[in-house]
């Protein structure tokens, strides 16, 4: 690994600047930005093998599976952001869980028409129907280079022979015991029931046969084959939804993605069914009105501005947003410049706009967070923006007997009832609304950044439920327009709003003076805990800049 310390310079530009108080990891070659260390390794492992982003990518996505099993996985789906250099070309991958066959409108609801949240989140009929292994499977077979063993054995390994129990893994674990199904105590706990402590070994054998049906026989082993029967069989046998025809019909989805400009720079992100791509781009475009650098960062006026645009466009993601291949969204409207423009000009400098007093589309005219995010960009300058999950935190915390996977519980995200919240107090509308087959609405926001040359410059995302738009929102901005370096960019202080609840949420750094100043202007506040993991990866000249969030201990930046 190279790392590039103080004094080294590009031309008379320094690599660090001497008035930072973080910097970034820098290398001239290659760089992996990842939640988890050990994944890190792997990815960066790969890539020296000469490896392309795509399977470094691969490698990393199964191997987390194994040693970030709250988020990392397998039983569960995600969006990837895929930039080919040679083509400079943009691709977005949908492998997000879709809703079983056998799902309906009202299969949360009590007979009063209430809504049964623990169904939802905890219950066997909380999982969707996973996409991991097929969207990984699918871009390794259109843009891997590597054999699929050389990707999948590190995991195996990781699996078979056991990983070392951090201090994290360790503390999440205790904090999650009491909802895990027994066949999931009796993989994370010892066999009397107490906890690994840190420092001993966790072997996960029943993964560990997973991942090679999986080498063996791809995808199929998954969908059709020996991993597909025993997931069959457990959901008959508890009563669950998934069937046969539910995982041999399951396919992942190429998609067109959504693209804005701002300041002179390109943005792409992720489309519907995800909300994310769409939400950054209409976030940036409104504001574009303002002067933000003037204002300042984290000053009274910007972080105003900012939640004033916050919650006009989660009112607009409460009603508009939906599956593409079931509803119609209306994504251009969403994301123009003139919308945008008119959502800016009601914006007060002074005045506070109460939430219930921001309803969706005015002027139209037309997952606790327990994600993951990991970013690559290899020699080549190829790229890769990957956000993955579970949803809650070891999901649903049910695993299948026999096989080591745990089960998402994202079939929450959908709209139990339209107007209600899902877990992260996002409110959904009818379009969000539950049928067969359908994907739920998404948070996550894989992105890429290009220059006024279409270079590509910046390559980042997070987990964090209903925060990872503001949170990678805020990324861009402390890049675009306040020049911090990726570091920092990570480091500084973050805010969130999000319609409702009508509460404007600050982490600690932020001045007493501010936050005084914003509690004046009309500001319902409250401190926030420390939300997401950015991992992100800038590019500067020849050199590659990487940042691995410290809010989430055990995050790595690998540069060659």
């Amino acid at each position: 690994m190279l790392i590039i310390g103080i004094g080294h310079y590009l031309g008379a530009v320094p690599i660090i600047d001497f008035q930072s108080r973080v910097h970034p990891v820098v290398a001239r070659d290659s760089m992996v930005s990842v939640q988890e260390s050990v994944g890190a390794d792997v990815g960066a492992s790969i890539l020296a093998q000469g490896g392309n982003a795509v399977d470094a990518a691969v490698a990393v996505g199964f191997s987390l599976a194994v040693t970030l099993p709250r988020a990392g996985n397998v039983g569960g789906g995600g969006f990837m952001m895929i930039y080919l250099a040679s083509e400079n070309r943009v691709l977005a991958l949908d492998y997000r869980e879709t809703a079983p066959l056998r799902a309906h409108h009202a299969m949360y609801l009590h007979a009063d028409g209430s809504v049964d949240a623990d169904r939802s989140k905890y219950h066997i009929l909380s999982t969707g129907v996973p996409g991991t292994v097929y969207g990984l499977m699918t871009a390794w077979e259109n843009y891997g280079t590597l054999p699929l063993s050389v990707l999948m054995t590190p995991a195996i390994q990781l699996a078979r022979d056991g990983i070392v129990v951090t201090s994290d893994l360790a503390t999440s674990l205790n904090q999650v015991k009491s909802r895990l199904s027994s066949e999931s105590r009796a993989v994370f706990f010892k066999p009397d029931g107490t906890s690994y402590r840190i420092g001993e070994r966790l072997r996960q054998p029943d993964l560990a046969w997973s991942l090679t049906q999986i080498l063996k026989d791809g995808k199929n082993s998954f969908y059709q084959g020996n991993i597909a029967k025993k997931i069959v069989r457990f959901m008959k046998n508890e009563r669950g939804l998934i069937t046969q025809a539910d995982l041999a019909q399951y396919r992942s989805v190429f998609r067109q993605p959504v693209t804005g400009n701002y300041r002179g720079y390109r943005i792409a992100s992720m489309p519907p069914p995800s909300s994310g791509g769409v939400h950054l781009v209409q976030l940036l475009h409104i504001l574009e009105s303002f002067d933000l650098s003037k204002m300042g960062h984290n000053s009274a006026d910007y972080i105003h501005h900012l939640a004033a645009a916050m919650k006009r466009v989660y009112a607009d993601r409460s009603q508009f947003l939906g599956d593409p291949d079931f509803v119609s969204v209306s994504v251009q409207t969403l994301i123009s410049k003139l919308y945008a423009r008119q959502l800016a000009t009601s914006i007060s400098p002074t005045q506070v706009a109460l939430s219930q007093d921001i309803a969706p589309g005015q002027y139209m005219d037309d997952e606790h967070p327990e994600t993951t995010h990991y970013s690559i960009v290899d020699q080549w300058g190829n790229a890769v923006a990957n956000t993955y999950t579970l949803n809650f935190s070891y999901g649903n915390g049910i695993m299948v007997p026999g096989t080591g996977i745990l089960l998402n519980n994202e079939m929450d995200d959908f709209s139990a009832k339209p107007g209600s919240s899902n877990a992260y107090g996002l409110i959904g509308g009818e379009k969000n609304a539950i049928a067969p087959q359908k994907r739920m609405l998404s948070s996550m926001t894989p992105t890429f950044v290009f220059d006024e040359k279409n270079q590509l410059r910046l390559v980042t995302g997070t987990p964090g439920g209903s925060r990872i738009i503001t949170m990678v929102l805020q990324q861009l901005l402390n890049v675009i327009d306040f020049k911090m370096n990726i570091a920092e960019a990570t480091m500084v202080p973050r805010i969130h709003h999000q319609w409702q609840p009508d509460v404007l949420f600050l982490e600690n750094g932020i001045s007493p003076d501010t936050v005084k100043q914003l509690t004046g202007l009309g500001h319902r506040i409250k401190t926030s805990r420390a939300a997401g993991s950015l991992q992100s990866i800038l590019i500067k000249g020849d050199y590659l800049h990487g940042a691995s969030d410290l809010r989430k201990p055990g995050g790595k930046s690998v540069g060659l």
